[in-house]
């Protein structure tokens, strides 16, 4: 059966799959990225995973995978395919793409940058279907986003679009690892309304979801946590929509997960905000935590749709 290896490298784990030609996930696999070991050992980690996935395809659909894909997060050369930067992963420059393909035996390897990669699977087979226009938000650790334009992602001239959460909607407020200060991932992300409730509540081990639940209750603390979050992330998302336009705006990630406690006060922020410009729809991501390894395999797909017509 001819497949392809979709890998989603994260910050602290890896997921990993057998791709059918139809989307089908043939075979699925997990295990942690350890990147306390270092940027090396987190290479060698992900070779030896792609080459697992390549060995186990091989035996089972007696052939080896058709082509491989890999999301990775930080700065990424697609063309290249090298993976500039990642602050959380401490590797500069690595030629992932080539050393991924020689690992393979030769298998062509497409990179991609794991939030726009996980917008590609969002905007084709999840809560993007059939929207020619759409903006994608996960609220993770922290906050990034993905343009698409009928079924395609932008990476921008240099590969740096989409960056929202760098975005400076509180000037002068908490120093963000990019350098500036208040920047959108600083005040909204998941790992900042963390902070701000294990703050609030004098716990260290208190949490975002902790939060979300005490704002369910009634619970006044996590109330004004939660409103600045909101409040933050509504200004930021209405200066993407003035200058994208999007149909579908499609927030994901770990805040996500609050649903109504996240979307209700979220969309009615936005419109209070809005003046001239039109309102998108605002979902919830359809795909979890399998958009990234989706998009891998779209990218793979992709590279041997390209190979074929050229």
């Amino acid at each position: 059966m001819k497949h392809v290896i979709a890998l989603d490298v994260g910050g602290t784990g890896m997921k990993a799959a057998l791709v059918g030609a139809d989307g089908e996930l043939l075979h699925t696999a997990r295990r942690p990225t350890e990147r306390e070991r270092g940027p090396d050992a987190v290479i060698a980690g992900i070779l030896d995973f792609a080459a697992e996935l390549h060995a186990i395809g091989t035996e089972r659909f007696g052939a080896p995978a058709a082509a491989a894909g890999v999301a990775v997060p930080g700065i990424i050369d697609e063309a290249a395919g090298v993976a500039v930067y990642a602050a959380n992963l401490g590797w500069r420059d690595a030629p992932l793409r080539a050393l991924l393909s020689e690992r393979l035996a030769g298998v062509p390897v497409a990179l991609g940058h794991d939030v726009r990669t996980g917008g590609l699977a969002e905007g084709r087979i999840g809560a993007g279907e059939g929207t020619d226009r759409f903006l994608f938000v996960p609220l993770g650790t922290g906050i990034a986003g993905a343009i698409g334009i009928d079924g395609r992602v932008e990476a921008g001239a240099h590969g740096y679009a989409g960056e929202i959460g760098h975005i400076v909607v509180r000037p002068g407020g908490p120093e963000c690892g990019c350098g500036q200060r208040g920047c959108l991932e600083t005040l909204a992300s998941a790992s900042a309304v963390s902070r701000a409730w294990a703050a609030a509540v004098g716990d260290p081990e208190a949490d975002a979801a902790d939060c979300a639940k005490a704002v369910a209750s009634g619970d006044p603390r996590a109330l004004a946590v939660w409103q600045d979050a909101v409040a933050a992330l509504a200004d930021g998302l209405v200066i993407a929509l003035t200058l994208l336009d999007p149909r579908r705006l499609i927030i994901g990630g770990g805040l996500a997960e609050a649903r109504d406690t996240l979307f209700v006060p979220l969309r009615a922020a936005v419109a209070e905000r809005v003046t001239f410009q039109q309102l998108p729809d605002i979902v919830p991501a359809a795909l979890g935590d399998t958009a990234g390894c989706l998009g891998a395999g779209l990218l793979a797909w992709d590279l041997l749709a390209t190979e074929v017509s050229a």
